[in-house]
């Protein structure tokens, strides 16, 4: 079975990106090219801060909207601190 994958990464400037993957490893290298996202792109990968594995893609999408709802406290809680 294949499993999606809701991540947040963290940039230079201390930003949070919020995404969802099938093939998270692959999503991570490319966002470590700065070939993913302009977001990322532009604000530049540092690191892999936290990552959730759902069944579906629709589970995934909802979990990643949540999560891109939260204030950045929220979001660093999610991230361990």
């Amino acid at each position: 079975m294949d499993f999606w994958h809701v991540y947040i990464i963290e940039c230079k400037d201390k930003k949070f990106y919020v995404g969802i993957a099938k093939d998270l490893d692959n999503r991570i290298k490319l966002h470590s090219k700065g070939l993913a996202c302009r977001f990322t792109k532009y604000r530049k990968f540092i690191r892999l801060v936290y990552k959730e594995t759902y069944n579906t893609k629709s589970e995934a999408r909802k979990r990643e909207l949540e999560i891109k709802g939260y204030k950045r406290e929220k979001k660093l809680e999610l991230a361990g601190g």
